[in-house]
């Protein structure tokens, strides 16, 4: 007697992981990155503060074989404290390999395969907003003194104390 066709969940779907695993290894494999986790887990791998400067770029093999070089994309001012983590870097990525892979991390500041490839993320200033102190406040209601509707003066006088808060900080 046959047997039942168990049900499947997925109705003749894949999952977008397993039908680009293939490429990423692949596309990891052609810069030197042998094992991927490296670059999908680098905040895991390095720490979030060194994840939030750096970027893995590139690994690449010497002649002799004795170790590789990983290359790390940055901006000219993180530099400097990449260069002295670079020893801790190398420790959590071989420890990320599981073996003495990576003999030796540069630091660049432009990507080696060129400028479209490994960019660094800028990400803006926290906004702050800037109360206007309490003169900058009064003098505000006090040029809008004269308006009879109630919304109406409130709205000049938030618009003036910001106008003349903005005027206080140019002129400093």
């Amino acid at each position: 007697m046959k047997q039942p066709r168990p049900k499947s969940t997925t109705r003749g779907f894949s999952r977008a992981a397993t039908l680009m695993q293939t490429r990423i290894r692949k596309a990891s494999e052609e810069r030197g990155f042998a094992v991927t986790r490296l670059l999908t887990h680098w905040t895991e791998v390095v720490g979030e503060a060194t994840a939030k400067i750096a970027t893995p770029v590139n690994v690449s093999y010497g002649k002799g074989g004795m170790g590789a070089t990983l290359t790390l994309l940055t901006t000219g001012a993180q530099a400097p404290m990449l260069e002295m983590q670079k020893e801790q870097i190398r420790e959590k990525v071989n420890a990320c390999y599981g073996y003495r892979a990576i003999a030796r991390v540069r630091v660049t500041q432009t990507a080696p395969t060129g400028f479209s490839d490994g960019r660094v993320a800028f990400a803006p200033a926290p906004k702050t907003k800037n109360t206007p102190s309490e003169a900058v406040q009064s003098a505000a209601r006090d040029l809008s003194e004269g308006i009879e509707s109630d919304a109406l003066r409130t709205a000049l006088a938030a618009l003036g104390a910001n106008v003349l808060s903005k005027n206080d900080t140019r002129s400093r």
